[in-house]
């Protein structure tokens, strides 16, 4: 049997989420439902978070669907998974990474 993560999703995220064109909207979904089996699927990439302040437990992961981009972290000590945003891309260039960092703290 696969690990069980808990995932949460932030508020900002799921209100994100609702306003997405629908097919993007049912991909991201299910998306996120396969996170607490497998957080690290082999689409999503790990973010790069020098100079940050990042929790050492924490890792900040994200998945590409299409133009969007799905943040999240997750904690493999604690078996959590925390969508954090959903952004699209261009012209999003993970400006607001620390803002997600904060939320996690």
């Amino acid at each position: 049997m696969a690990n069980k993560y808990d995932v949460f999703i932030e508020s900002e995220a799921h209100k994100q989420r609702k306003k997405l064109p629908g097919h993007v909207r049912q991909r991201i979904k299910r998306t996120i439902d396969q996170l607490d089996t497998n957080p690290y699927p082999h689409t999503s990439r790990i973010l790069d978070m020098t100079g940050y302040d990042v929790p050492d437990d924490v890792e900040l992961r994200r998945i590409r669907i299409k133009a969007w981009r799905l943040i999240y972290a997750v904690n493999e000590y604690e078996k959590w998974v925390w969508v954090c945003g959903i952004q699209k891309r261009p012209p999003y260039d993970y400006e607001d990474l620390q803002e997600f960092i904060d939320l996690i703290k």
